[in-house]
């Protein structure tokens, strides 16, 4: 199954997996709600084995997405197929029960090789995407517990270092922006600071920037 909210990657996925002997593609849907109502409905000619999964859709994204589908159908693996290569995407895609995380860069040979690994039960990552996990770990574990953030504030905290608006924030965690102004005022009372030019500072300082 194909999940991805650009009809052109979805059409050219579909070409190349047809062409591979023993694969076929049983549904495809735009975003991570559409393919989760999909399966739950049954509006299938038959079950995935394999999902490839994009991260970043509308109405629901990959992790959100594969959190649903790991915890009520967890015999069908979860790819997921992004072009962000970000430590805390791919930290996130792998706890959500992602078995791969693949970058859209990858060859057909490549992604076919991945697709056959995960219906075994194997998981698939190049050496860019390993040191990308093993650093989302470590900026995690860096991340002193008497902060007490939680794992969105985090999120939001990284974005504000990077010189996002609440209105990038919003769009790129598809969270509203008063949403993103309650985590920034949590932040900036956990933290114990007065703006968010000092959190992006405070970021910073801590190295998780």
């Amino acid at each position: 199954m194909i999940v991805d909210d650009h009809d052109m990657v979805r059409v050219g996925l579909r070409t190349y997996i047809s062409l591979e002997p023993g694969l076929e593609v049983v549904g495809e849907a735009p975003n991570g709600q559409a393919a989760f109502d999909q399966l739950k409905e049954a509006n299938l000619t038959s079950q995935p084995d394999v999902i490839l999964m994009d991260l970043t859709m509308p109405v629901l994204d990959g992790i959100g997405a594969t959190k649903l589908i790991c915890d009520m159908f967890p015999q069908i693996k979860v790819i997921m197929l992004t072009s962000f290569l970000e430590e805390a995407k791919v930290l996130e895609a792998v706890e959500s029960g992602a078995i791969s995380y693949m970058l859209k860069t990858v060859s057909s040979d490549q992604l076919i090789h991945a697709i056959q690994s995960a219906y075994r039960g194997m998981p698939v990552m190049n050496a860019e995407v390993s040191q990308a996990l093993t650093r989302g770990i470590r900026q995690r574990n860096e991340l002193p517990e008497q902060e007490g953030l939680t794992a969105r504030e985090r999120e939001v905290l990284l974005l504000i270092a990077e010189g996002k608006s609440n209105k990038d924030i919003s769009e790129e965690l598809f969270i509203s922006i008063k949403t993103v102004k309650t985590h920034v005022s949590n932040l900036l009372m956990k933290c114990e600071l007065d703006d968010r030019t000092q959190l992006a500072i405070f970021a910073h300082r801590k190295g998780w920037v």
